[in-house]
Order: C-alpha cells, then sequence, then structure tokens
C-alpha cells in the first residue's frame, strides 16, 4: 500500500518525487514520526525493517527524506544499520526513553501495566526528592506557580477545567520549583506517565486524582517543610502503585 505523508509534490522524470523548495523539513518529521510511531507500537515485531527504497517507494516521498529520518530514528535508539545487513529495530532497553517523541510515540501503544508499574517506579524515585528541594527553594513565584495547578485541579473536580492537564500542571510547577534544572528535565517522563496512568485510573468508577493529597504536597512545600513534602509526594504516587497492585492480582 502507498502512504503519501506529504499530499503534494512532483514526480520527476524517473517516477520519483521532488520537494517544493522548503518542504523537506516538513516531510522528514512526517516521515520520522509515522516511522517511529510504527515502530515503538510494534509493526515491525514480527518483520524486518524496509529498505530506505521501500519506504521512500511506500510513502512516496524522495530517498533523501527516507535517509534523513532514518538517521534521526537511529539517533534516538529505535533502529540500528550494520554492514551487509541493513537497518533493522532494536529493542525496546536500546531506546532513548527520555526522548519526547519516543515519550509520545508510548502513548500510542496497547495499554500495559507493566509500562505503567515502570513509569510510576520511575516518578517515585524523582519526585518526592523534587518536593523536598521545592520546600527548600520556596519562593513566591514557585509557590504561585504550584498554587496555579491546584487550582486548576479543584476546578476541574467542579467541571470547570481538564482533570489530567491540571494535574499535569501541578506535578510539572513541582519539578520546576526544585530550582534544580535536571529536575525539570523530567516534565516529558512526567507527563507521560500521568497520560498514561489516566488511561489505567480511569477505568475505576469514580477515581480522580486525590485533591487532599495533592494539597498536602503544596502546604509542605509552602511551609518550607522538605521531610513532610517529600512523604506527602510518596504517599500520593503510591496510590497509584497500590491500584497497579490489585489490577496485577486480579489478572
Amino acid at each position: 500500500m502507498n502512504h503519501d505523508i506529504r499530499g503534494d509534490g512532483i514526480l520527476d522524470g524517473t517516477g520519483a518525487r521532488s520537494e517544493p523548495a522548503g518542504a523537506g523539513r516538513n516531510l522528514t518529521y512526517g516521515m520520522l514520526d509515522t516511522l517511529g510511531k510504527a515502530i515503538v507500537t510494534g509493526r515491525y515485531d514480527d518483520a524486518p525493517f524496509p529498505t530506505e527504497s521501500d519506504l521512500a517507494k511506500e510513502y512516496a516521498v524522495s530517498r533523501s527524506v527516507t535517509r534523513e529520518a532514518v538517521k534521526m530514528l537511529t539517533a534516538k535508539g529505535l533502529l540500528t544499520a550494520r554492514p551487509r545487513k541493513g537497518t533493522s529495530v532494536q529493542p525496546a532497553v536500546n531506546w532513548n526513553l527520555f526522548d519526547p517523541d519516543v515519550l509520545r510515540w508510548l502513548l500510542e501503544r496497547k495499554f500495559s501495566l507493566d509500562l505503567l508499574r515502570q513509569f510510576t517506579e520511575l516518578r517515585i524515585a524523582i519526585e518526592p526528592a523534587a518536593a523536598a528541594l521545592a520546600a527548600r527553594a520556596a519562593n513566591q513565584e514557585r509557590i504561585a506557580a504550584i498554587h496555579a495547578g491546584f487550582d486548576r485541579m479543584a476546578a476541574a473536580e467542579a467541571g470547570d477545567d481538564d482533570p489530567l492537564e491540571s494535574d499535569i500542571a501541578f506535578h510539572i510547577a513541582v519539578l520546576r520549583a526544585s530550582a534544580n534544572p535536571f529536575y525539570a528535565q523530567f516534565q516529558d517522563v512526567v507527563t507521560t506517565a500521568l497520560r498514561t496512568s489516566i488511561r489505567f485510573t480511569n477505568r475505576f468508577k469514580g477515581r480522580t486524582a486525590s485533591l487532599s493529597q495533592h494539597y498536602a504536597v503544596l502546604g509542605a512545600i509552602e511551609d518550607g517543610d522538605s521531610q513532610t513534602a517529600k512523604t506527602a509526594m510518596v504517599e500520593l504516587i503510591a496510590d497509584v502503585m497500590v491500584l497497579i497492585d490489585d489490577a496485577e492480582r486480579k489478572a
């Protein structure tokens, strides 16, 4: 089947597509997204990865666009190229799981309790420490950002905001309030983890983010109490682990 990811372009005398000036970058990222999603969601788990020539034909783009997209996927750890063996898909353990594109593609996969557990284990290692740092580095601006996230969560409880986006806003504000740029860099991971988590917790009727638990984190940070902030965040995330354990026992 031919997939034209472009929708325009001109066939040259050889039957290959030529790109209008400036279109190559968009085509490359379109190809990157299409192939990356296909790899992460398992399309090539039991099939060899196509050659650049076959990909160019299948998606109706030039070889240069295909080659650049494959190079970018290789840099993200999804592909590897070996002499005389061609290009093949790497095992998931080699993927750059902190890459925003890879994280986004993971959301396209069939829901997995294993993936949710792995995300949650990482969150427990990161977010409580970030909350403790936030309590030490607390200033008016950082606390105001966490308050804003909490206020959005309260509004969501009343049906006036998006529950997931407001929850994400709260947790990202805590990471940033740590005043440590390394913790702030985990915001894409935490965002994806929360999006994965909500797909799971929504299966439990009436199961929503606990305002009281989030407020305990906020209050401790506001009071400058690093130990309480850390403990409160542990308890908040551990609540998801309890649900995962229950679901695994029933599976």
